[in-house]
């Protein structure tokens, strides 16, 4: 195992690093964002070779973390092509002046790939392993990675067709999903951590992968989610209709909720 995370480590590094020169030439430390998602899949790919242990589990653990990471990365590119560097990293360079290149060095890019090796850490533990099976353990990790994606997929899609409509221009969304929480698609995004690492329970140290969840929850609410994106929508955009909601999802679905998410998931079926 411990083979298997220095040469994950070394790989996350190598991923970064292309990813810091070619944000230099173009002066753009956003596209970090961009390469999120794929470093998972590269870096899952890597340990599912890399182990030659090929378990029924790692390999739909792998799958997993391929589509997600596929699909976040084709979405941020659509959302982000041919627009200038993304108000965060824009305000950093502002900040930084003569030091931008170092601090976006170690504050940017490296930063992430030590996050990337925490939240990856569950399915390093997967891959590693040679105990190999299937049961119910991995089949209600597999549930709430499910019901992550669908409430990522689901509000990313909402949320664009929204701001695609001139006269929603200044506006927050109050539909769909969006009516019950402030942030479907980061719920979305934890939900779906913590299905990998329910799946991971059954391997060797499979139980201390809950460090991976808990990251990537905190991060979302405190770090770089949810903190970030509401300070700038503080400055154009009246914040109270948001602020009757919970931050990701209420503890206690509502009636109303499971209806509309049952119309949502004939919807979601309906299309794929």
């Amino acid at each position: 195992m411990a083979s298997l995370l220095i040469q994950a480590a070394l790989v996350v590094f190598a991923y970064f690093m292309i990813f810091f020169l070619v944000a230099q030439i173009i002066k753009n430390n956003s596209i970090v964002d961009i390469g999120w998602g794929p470093g998972f899949v590269v870096v899952t790919i890597y340990a599912w070779m890399a182990s030659e242990s090929f378990t029924m589990r790692g390999t739909v653990v792998m799958m997993l973390v391929v589509v997600w990471g596929i699909r976040l990365a084709y979405h941020i590119v659509r959302r982000n092509i041919g627009k200038p560097e993304d108000f965060r990293y824009a305000n950093w360079r502002n900040e930084w002046g003569k030091w931008v290149v170092p601090r976006a060095f170690f504050q940017v890019f490296m930063l992430q790939g030590f996050f990337m090796m925490v939240v990856a850490y569950p399915v390093l533990l997967v891959q590693a392993s040679i105990r190999d099976g299937f049961g119910i353990v991995e089949i209600l990790g597999l549930t709430v990675w499910l019901i992550g994606f669908y409430f990522e997929y689901v509000g990313d899609r909402q949320l664009r067709e929204f701001k695609k409509r001139p006269k929603n221009k200044g506006k927050i969304i109050q539909h769909g999903l969006w009516r019950y929480t402030r942030h479907p698609n980061y719920f979305g995004e934890a939900t779906m951590w913590w299905g990998l690492w329910i799946m991971a329970i059954p391997v060797e140290w499979g139980w201390t992968g809950i460090i991976s969840p808990l990251v990537i929850t905190w991060l979302l609410l405190f770090v770089s989610g949810v903190p970030m994106l509401e300070k700038n929508i503080k400055v154009t955009q009246n914040l109270k209709p948001m602020r009757r909601k919970p931050m990701l999802f209420s503890l206690v679905p509502q009636r109303k909720a499971i209806n509309v998410l049952k119309r949502y998931w004939i919807t979601f079926c309906a299309y794929s």
